[in-house]
């Protein structure tokens, strides 16, 4: 940083590209974030327009914005065109409306309506993800003609590696690869070598639908088409790891009981974390304060034997972990498109019965313990027989909740390991409570 910073103070160009040359954009973009506000301006200001756009794309929105707005207005114009358009759409919906008028200006017609129109999809859909910059070609153009249109528009193309046909009206009507173009006759027709049964989205689909597409068929980019399969642009492999990421982070902080962060940790505020837990630790705390109703209801059977409060953490904390075990599988299935909701019964029977040969095992384990403490058999025999019953039911709830949920068109993860575990804390004291009154006589 000291080198970097000596080179910008001394305006020495020559010295910082020699400098600069030793890194990868990104790895500049870290560098350009501990700069300060005037310094990341001369710096991105002092560099080529294609290698500033590069490292830009790596900087989150309000830096972008404030950088941009602090170079000349001709270098603005010249790195938005080098920005990959599905960047520039996340900028200008990030930033304020009046910033972002100001900034579309900047763009040529054709390219600010293409840009306008990405806008208007909903943010995490496949239409918010999509960029204009790919390779089009006519289906009655020859090899020749198309590599000769590759080698004028390819250098602005996000990737060159799939070529979209599109006929008069801008129907997407086949797909060819770069390889089979090169390969092919200079008077082929394109018509002849491209691919028919595409695999394409709609511009509408959950970003998080589109990266298992991607996964599935193992392709590098994904054509984006409305209804009547008009072009509107792709989504790239490392537009959608950037996805994977973001739905992976999501699920995490909300299988933890908490609403996601919107921005990285140590960006995030105080405040902002204190209400993003808060909601959820009290609807956790008046789900749980039912279990002190049911230990309240039982109040006899514990002061006939009272040796049974000795299990409750026990057996209730078993059958949360089994909850937490079950619900992160299945919420992971259904995330990638493994598990359906008409699977719901074929997703009960399998892990009931991992339920089953996993709660005779913990069954024995609790008959052990309680031996251990010396309560009595008829004591043990309750707990070892609640232990199965505890680890079954919490195996059935937790493979059905997420399917339900997601029926419902909501996050499965909302079904986190904490909501599980409260739940299960008081239906497993009722089985408990239940098992005792007829084991015991009570």
């Amino acid at each position: 940083m000291q080198e970097l910073k000596k080179w910008l103070v001394e305006k020495n160009q020559e010295r910082l590209y020699e400098f600069l040359v030793r890194y990868q954009p990104y790895d500049i973009a870290q560098m350009l974030l501990k700069l300060g506000e005037y310094e990341q301006a001369d710096l991105i200001g002092s560099l080529s327009d294609e290698l500033a756009a590069e490292i830009l794309e790596y900087v989150d929105p309000d830096v972008q914005y404030h950088i941009l707005d602090h170079v000349s207005k001709g270098k603005t114009a010249l790195i938005l065109n080098e920005m990959s358009s599905d960047k520039v759409v996340d900028l200008l919906i990030a930033i304020h409306p009046h910033q972002a008028q100001t900034l579309l200006k900047f763009l040529p017609e054709e390219h600010r309506k293409k840009i306008e129109a990405l806008m208007r999809y909903p943010e995490k859909t496949a239409g918010s993800l999509a960029t204009v910059d790919y390779i089009a070609v006519r289906n009655n153009w020859t090899v020749e003609h198309t590599l000769q249109h590759i080698r004028k528009v390819g250098q602005d193309a996000e990737m060159v590696y799939y070529i979209y046909v599109l006929d008069s009206s801008g129907i997407l009507v086949g797909i060819v690869s770069l390889k089979d173009t090169i390969l092919a006759t200079e008077n082929t027709c394109i018509e002849v070598i491209m691919k028919k049964d595409m695999i394409t989205v709609p511009a509408q689909m959950d970003q998080q639908e589109v990266a298992n597409q991607l996964s599935n068929y193992d392709l590098m980019a994904l054509p984006v088409v409305t209804e009547e399969q008009r072009m509107i642009g792709i989504i790239t492999v490392d537009d959608l790891i950037d996805v994977i990421h973001e739905e992976a982070t999501e699920d995490i902080q909300k299988l933890g009981g908490s609403e996601p962060l919107n921005e990285p940790y140590f960006e995030a505020s105080l405040w902002s974390i204190f209400k993003k837990r808060l909601p959820w630790l009290l609807i956790l705390f008046i789900a749980e304060a039912y279990t002190g109703t049911v230990l309240k209801h039982f109040e006899d059977t514990l002061e006939a034997v009272v040796s049974l409060a000795f299990f409750v953490p026990l057996l209730v904390g078993t059958g949360g972990n089994t909850g937490t075990q079950v619900v992160a599988t299945i919420i992971r299935a259904v995330g990638v498109g493994e598990v359906k909701f008409r699977n719901l019964f074929r997703v009960i029977k399998r892990e009931a019965t991992v339920g089953v040969c996993l709660g005779l095992v913990m069954g024995i384990a609790g008959l052990i313990r309680a031996s251990i403490l010396g309560v009595g058999f008829e004591v043990a025999q309750v707990v070892a027989i609640t232990m199965l019953f505890i680890v079954i039911w919490s195996s059935i709830v937790a493979s059905a909740l997420p399917l339900i949920i997601r029926k419902l068109r909501l996050d499965p993860a909302v079904v986190s390991g904490p909501f599980i575990t409260t739940f299960v804390d008081g239906t497993g004291l009722v089985i408990y409570f239940m098992v005792a009154k007829t084991i015991l006589n009570l």
